[in-house]
């Protein structure tokens, strides 16, 4: 997954370098400068995100940053053509825009990552124990959300007729890689074969995984494998249970690395 403040800001910087190269090819007209500047990386960020759709608010910001940016250039460099000099108001709506840039910005890394572990600390408190400020959604930005609470309970209704007991180890720590044991009893206490298990890693707040870990059946009842996080910050593992297709257990834990 494409980390979104090093694709904004480096976009950003793209499309300063690129309208700064603008500058010198002759007879290039001001206007298309601006577009290519604009429309340049903005075109990299689409190739870069197929496969991995960070969602359309994050692709409306990226959007609106560059081609904004590219705008604001554009205007300085006519009044600079014409030898007039900006008035204020103009200064002062650019300036507001830069600012719009640099708190979405901030606002999209506390959001995957949440505050730095010394502000959070001093802002939030936390009794000298760990400060978790990052939004943990479970539910994604889809067209299912509405139903999230009748499916969640439809979910548990099958779980408790199915009776089956499943303990997961392996998830909790700090570490990137982390083998994950999944043991599962039925009501009986008796082990349960023949179960496709698997563990899905998902950014919170995003539909789609990162990666997908099968969990092979390791004994009589237990399954298991390890599960690499690709990057620091928090992320959602989701344990699926099928038998025969059909899914007859599903679980979703936070995790954090550093």
């Amino acid at each position: 997954m494409t980390n979104t403040l090093i694709t904004l800001f480096g976009g950003l910087a793209a499309v300063l370098v690129l309208y700064a190269i603008g500058g010198f090819i002759r007879n290039l007209p001001p206007i298309l400068r601006a577009v290519l500047a604009g429309g340049i990386p903005l075109i990299a960020y689409f190739i870069l995100i197929v496969g991995h759709w960070p969602g359309l608010d994050v692709v409306a910001i990226h959007i609106s940053v560059f081609f904004a940016t590219a705008l604001v250039l554009l205007v300085l460099s006519v009044f600079r053509r014409r030898g007039e000099r900006l008035h204020w108001a103009p200064r002062l709506l650019m300036l507001f825009f830069v600012g719009l840039a640099v708190l979405m910005g901030g606002f999209l890394y506390i959001a995957n990552n949440g505050l730095p572990e010394p502000i959070g600390q001093w802002w939030l408190g936390g009794n000298k124990g760990p400060v978790y400020s990052g939004f943990s959604g479970v539910v994604p930005h889809t067209q299912q959300a509405a139903t999230a609470i009748s499916s969640e309970l439809s979910k548990t209704h099958r779980e408790a007729a199915l009776g089956w007991n499943v303990d997961i180890s392996g998830l909790d720590g700090n570490a990137s890689a982390r083998r994950v044991r999944v043991r599962i009893r039925n009501h009986t206490g008796l082990p349960v074969d023949h179960v496709d298990a698997e563990l899905s890693l998902h950014r919170p707040g995003a539909a789609q995984a990162v990666l997908t870990v099968p969990l092979p059946e390791l004994d009589a009842g237990e399954y298991g494998g390890v599960l690499r996080l690709p990057a620091s910050g928090r992320w959602l593992a989701e344990l699926r249970l099928s038998r025969e297709g059909a899914l007859h257990y599903q679980h979703t834990q936070e995790l954090v690395m550093p």
